[in-house]
């Protein structure tokens, strides 16, 4: 499983979130919301510090993560977080 943020996104989250150069995010999985790979369940982000994470990824001195138990809701697909141009806000890609 890989975890990819675009600058885009990343940006997005910086200007929308009150984080510092040593922030790190966490996706995981929650119930309800729309759009999600697993019927029922979508993806959320809180900030946080990494356990056991499966994927990583650094853009602009933050750290998104996922962590070890969420993996089985990607189903081994990937997750590439971008910024959706229509809606200005950022969207999953499952690869």
């Amino acid at each position: 499983m890989n975890l990819k943020v675009t600058e885009q996104a990343a940006q997005w989250y910086e200007s929308e979130i009150d984080i510092n150069n040593e922030t790190s995010i966490r996706f995981f999985v929650r119930y309800g919301g729309s759009g999600g790979l697993q019927p029922g369940l979508s993806l959320a982000i809180q900030e946080d510090k990494a356990r056991e994470p499966i994927a990583e990824d650094k853009v602009n001195k933050v750290t998104y993560f996922i962590e070890a138990d969420d993996e089985w809701y990607f189903d081994g697909r990937s997750l590439t977080v971008q910024l959706n141009e229509k809606w200005q806000e950022p969207e999953f890609i499952y690869d």
